[in-house]
């Protein structure tokens, strides 16, 4: 094992501790300034006289809150005092997607290149707006609801956010008027990737075809030596079918990596009264090389043949259901699965289980609690983001039928966020211990561990700054032979492509640090990063901290305007202290990123605890 990169690991989890010991005693220092009026306003009179200590006073003596945040706090206050009131009417006022804020809706783009856009593009239907509105005329006014409401809305693939504003009548004073203010994304995107000089990939897509909310994707894939040399991949996809939040999707593939047809139709809890959810999802892939399209193992096999069925459903039980809040929920769910194999590996003792014939019957019994933060600057630019508070506990049972032979599963997981007192910054905290047993014999198990803390958002002159840590422990228990970690990926160390280390056992500690300048150029925001990760990985048979060490630290860029479907682009540059053969010192990349997604304590179908 490198002294050096473990110098590193223990220095990177003793900043770690210290850093929460420093955020507790900021706490006291917090609280103890704010009994003092006199005191608090004379420390900053003075700190105030010099640029140094007014940055550390905003630093470390104010409560943190942004503008942002404030206006958030100053429009809840506003509609709480409005709460219980009969709601008269709701209207809907759409903004053009270049130029005017919620702050000031008339304001115009006087570019040229805001104005064509504007011209260019389809408006949102209002009907497909309003069959997301969850409030009408005669409703009694609850704050909680409108901004679950919000959420819901801004969760559609082409709304770029949602402010809704409550208004008093002026002659009835029990009466309120509710505007919903949108604003839509440029819906038409193009992506791809290109693999050196053997693979690449072109995808055009439109996130709200015709304003009708419909999502449509079209991506032409190449490869020089393996066939078909062009192949094509579509997909279609219907939101919120008749306003009960049912989704419908249909993809069709036939390129080097995949052929077939696939179809999903999805119903999620979405909100914490969802009575009901459910799904359905068939799939026939005559050429694949993954079982399912976000599986962890790539299939060295070039005739990967097999169909699916999956089905679950699930009923929510409100519990106390007299609370103002109504946000917990007690869920059971019922799944079935199935996989029929035409043209699969050779199954060996190893690893037959996974290439089986198999109709795998689940149920779960999950406790969800949930409620939401509004906030900005965390993994959006400027946009509100929802965090959620919460937690999310599950039981999962389960029954294996495979052809070769018969197993058991079973799964614990708990999850919980936001469970600190000091806001806004975010802790979330999550564990899970499961696997398969057979003739008295446990095996495909695993423990999992997670951990991540977002902090708030500090100034830093007239820039924002965040600082995130992210931990996850994986340890398998009686795993297959192909079913191996890695440290490569968004989720590992962060460029390190090297696919040498592998092992049944992995940790992860990854650093961040963030700064959001103020300035945009053409509505394309910026966000300077630096990271740190560390990880370790190895046998499942020996401590954790006896196996081998890597290491990854590097610094960006990334860009992203949120008035475009377009995903963001990442510019960064790392360097490998301690590198396997197969990549070198330094890693360059320009490619694009998905958005960050928040821990979520929605109840979900019942499945198995990923290993990957």
């Amino acid at each position: 094992m490198n002294w050096q990169l473990k110098w590193i690991l223990f220095g990177g989890l003793w900043l770690f501790v210290a850093g929460g010991y420093a955020q507790e005693q900021k706490q006291d220092s917090v609280l103890k300034a704010s009994t003092s009026e006199q005191f608090y306003d004379s420390l900053k009179h003075k700190a105030y006289r010099h640029r140094f200590t007014r940055l550390m006073y905003d630093n470390l003596i104010t409560d943190g809150k942004t503008k942002d945040q404030q206006q958030i706090e100053q429009e809840l206050l506003r509609m709480g005092a409005l709460e219980g009131k009969t709601i008269a009417s709701v209207k809907i006022k759409q903004l053009d997607i270049i130029g005017p804020s919620f702050s000031d809706t008339a304001r115009v783009s006087h570019s040229w290149l805001g104005q064509t856009a504007n011209k260019l593009h389809t408006q949102t239907n209002e009907r497909i707006i309003r069959k997301n509105i969850l409030v009408h005329p005669g409703d009694t006014l609850n704050v909680d609801y409108l901004l679950d409401n919000e959420r819901i809305i801004r969760r559609l693939p082409f709304i770029k956010d949602v402010r809704i504003l409550v208004d008093q009548d002026s002659l009835i004073q029990d009466h309120v008027h509710v505007t919903v203010l949108t604003k839509d994304v440029f819906s038409f995107g193009v992506g791809g990737y290109l693999d050196g000089l053997r693979a690449a990939s072109l995808e055009m897509y439109n996130q709200n075809i015709w304003g009708i909310g419909h999502q449509l994707s079209a991506k032409v894939v190449g490869h020089v030596e393996e066939q078909p040399y062009i192949g094509f991949e579509g997909f279609y996809t219907i939101n919120n079918i008749g306003g009960n939040f049912m989704n419908i999707s249909l993809g069709y593939a036939d390129t080097y990596r995949r052929k077939g047809l696939s179809f999903v139709f999805d119903k999620e809890f979405l909100r914490s009264t969802t009575k009901w959810g459910g799904g359905f999802t068939a799939a026939r892939w005559n050429r694949a090389d993954r079982l399912i399209d976000d599986g962890p193992i790539i299939v060295n096999f070039d005739e990967l043949d097999y169909r699916y069925y999956d089905v679950w459903a699930g009923y929510a039980f409100q519990l106390f259901e007299g609370e103002l809040n109504r946000n917990k929920q007690l869920v059971f769910s019922g799944r079935a699965r199935f996989y029929d194999f035409f043209k699969r590996p050779e199954p060996d003792p190893m690893n037959n289980q996974y290439f089986a014939d198999s109709k795998f019957y689940l149920a779960s019994l999950s406790l969800s609690k949930r409620r939401y933060f509004r906030d900005h600057l965390i993994y959006s630019y400027g946009i509100t983001e929802d965090i959620p508070k919460g937690y999310l506990h599950e039981w999962v049972l389960g029954f294996d039928d495979n052809e070769f032979n018969n197993r058991w599963y079973s799964h614990l997981y708990f999850s919980s966020g936001n469970f600190i007192k000091y806001k806004p910054s975010y802790l979330h905290a999550s564990a899970g211990i499961g696997g398969f047993f057979r003739s008295h014999r446990f095996e495909q198990g695993q423990i999992e561990v997670d951990g991540s803390y977002i902090s708030r958002l500090y100034a830093f002159g007239n820039k924002g700054f965040r600082q995130f840590i992210k931990l996850n422990y994986l340890l398998g228990i009686r795993r297959f032979e192909l079913e191996e970690l890695s440290l490569r990926g968004e989720d590992g160390i962060r460029g390190f492509g090297s696919r040498l280390p592998l092992g049944k056992q992995r940790l992860l500690l990854c650093f961040e640090s963030v700064v959001f300048p103020p300035r945009h150029v053409l509505d394309f925001n910026f966000a300077f990063f630096s990271f740190v990760d560390l990880g370790i990985i190895g046998s499942n048979k020996h401590l954790i901290f006896t196996q081998d060490y890597y290491a990854g630290v590097g610094a960006g860029v990334r860009i992203r305007n949120e008035n475009l479907v377009f995903q963001t682009l990442q510019l960064r540059l790392s360097w490998f202290p301690n590198h396997p053969a197969d990549i070198g010192t330094f890693g360059f990349e320009l490619n694009e990123r998905t958005k960050s997604q928040f821990y979520n304590f929605q109840p979900r179908k019942p499945d198995m605890l990923r290993f990957e």
